[in-house]
């Protein structure tokens, strides 16, 4: 069983990790990546956490016989923009819980 020392220290890390995650799902929610389809002929900015803000579409990529063919690339570009700000999570959350030494915290749960 841990002693209270090892439980306060990692209450403190655990509360350290929860202010790290808060700050970084912040910067998250104000940064945007862009994801494309057909050569850059249509755009979707997405934030880091997932949220579409827009759409961009050329309007030489706008054919009335063929509307398919700009469905899925509105589909793929946004596809993109989500995977990129998937990755951006990631790498900002890992960050945020990268360092917590669970210690003794087995031993509680087990």
């Amino acid at each position: 069983m841990p002693s209270q020392k090892q439980l306060n220290q990692m209450m403190q890390q655990v509360q350290k990790m929860q202010a790290d995650m808060a700050a970084a799902q912040d910067e998250l929610a104000n940064e945007t990546v862009e994801g494309s389809a057909g050569g850059g002929k249509v755009k979707a900015v997405v934030t880091g956490t997932g949220e579409l803000r827009s759409i961009s579409i050329s309007p030489d990529v706008v054919d009335p016989d063929d509307i398919e063919m700009l469905e899925d690339l509105v589909v793929a570009a946004v596809s993109e923009g989500l995977r990129m700000a998937n990755e951006k999570q990631q790498e900002r959350m890992g960050g945020a819980v990268g360092g917590l030494d669970m210690g003794g915290l087995g031993e509680l749960l087990g």
